[in-house]
């Protein structure tokens, strides 16, 4: 093994950071094998060892051999008195190392090292791209687009490339050759092929980190976002709230002139986002997600988590949005059920309920009379 050939391991070790003594060790462990097929006639039962020097590349192969007091393995084994012959220091249950090494060993040898080198390089190069997509699972990463294939998109993600599937992109979007886009990191799985690393477009998660992004008062811990509801490509409600009460949450993430808020729908593609102020109060919290309708009466039934809303008359469409957009992520964001009804629809509901209970009060109130006169 010349020169050049150690001088490059040494390289790749250190470009790589695989371990020194790890690679040295595969490389033995390849060229017993390759000795095995190609120079011994009784293949995998010969014990053999190989050595190979770590700074000029010379190699050693050893057949290695057992002493024993009664020969019964004449591959394996080496009578006492042979073995003493080699060397008196030897005694019985000592392995006695004879040197075996072929003297065209070398090209075999440069073979099987190059096949493992490669191998245990792209083994390396799996294992750091998998812990550095693994560090930032549920994080945000900037891509740019290779190419469509049929619904797919094929990212680039410096290291490596990954698939924006049909259920990660969002609706509506455009994804076009060089397009530099911000994704979200759902998952990264070590298989045997390498990492596999399942982005997002549509998750929640992408809000979330955009907003940290953007708003320093998120990412400084100032401003928490307690929930995110998202139609992605349509509309998103996410809910903040101060830990400080010098600092409006709402106005944080809006930002001067609205250009914090305006960054992320324009990353978003105009996708609509309503920034609504949380509260620990259900009434008041609910209220507020309906935004931007308002709100006149909320009437809560905590143990089916049940809300009925009541809203001024012009609010009602507002209220319950675009086919009930608006309603829908109000309950997601809140986790409450909701019930929207206008103020009139409100007043009819009860002047009829009173109604039917005078008349169920007028019958029962026959059916008494009639018995006591039957009586």
């Amino acid at each position: 093994m010349n020169q050049e050939f150690i001088e490059a391991l040494k390289e790749i070790v250190k470009e790589k950071g695989i371990s020194k003594d790890l690679l040295f060790t595969t490389i033995e462990d390849a060229l017993v094998a390759a000795y095995k097929k190609n120079y011994s006639s009784h293949g995998g039962n010969q014990n053999v060892k190989v050595t190979m020097d770590r700074e000029n590349g010379e190699i050693h192969v050893y057949s290695q051999k057992k002493v024993v007091e009664n020969l019964e393995d004449n591959l394996n084994e080496i009578l006492l008195e042979d073995a003493k012959a080699i060397d008196q220091r030897y005694e019985v249950g000592d392995l006695v190392s004879i040197e075996v090494t072929p003297r065209k060993f070398g090209r075999v040898a440069a073979q099987a090292a190059k096949q493992v080198v490669i191998q245990r390089i792209k083994e390396e190069e799996r294992r750091i791209i998998y812990n550095d997509f693994a560090e930032k699972e549920d994080d945000i990463i900037t891509g740019v687009v290779i190419r469509k294939d049929k619904n797919n998109v094929l990212i680039d993600l410096g290291k490596t490339e990954a698939v924006l599937g049909p259920n990660e992109q969002m609706p509506g979007e455009k994804y076009n050759y060089n397009d530099r886009i911000k994704l979200y990191i759902v998952e990264v799985k070590n298989t045997t092929k390498g990492a596999q690393i399942i982005i997002s477009r549509t998750h929640p998660g992408l809000i979330k980190r955009l907003f940290e992004l953007e708003v320093p008062e998120i990412f400084e811990g100032i401003v928490d976002i307690k929930s995110i509801a998202r139609e992605a490509g349509s509309r998103t409600k996410i809910a903040v709230h101060s830990n400080d009460e010098n600092v409006d949450p709402m106005g944080a993430c809006v930002g001067p002139k609205g250009i914090r808020v305006q960054s992320i729908v324009n990353e978003l593609k105009n996708e609509k986002i309503d920034i609504i102020k949380w509260s620990k109060l259900p009434e008041e919290y609910i209220a507020n997600s309906l935004s931007p309708a308002k709100v006149l009466d909320v009437d809560l039934d905590e143990d089916k988590k049940f809300a009925q809303v009541i809203v001024d008359d012009d609010q009602l469409s507002l209220a319950i949005g675009k086919e009930g957009q608006n309603v829908r992520l109000a309950a997601k964001l809140t986790g409450w059920k909701i019930d929207i009804k206008s103020k009139s629809q409100m007043e009819n509901f009860q002047n009829t309920s009173e109604e039917t209970l005078d008349e169920e009060n007028e019958v029962n109130y026959k059916e008494i009379t009639d018995n006591h006169i039957i009586n």
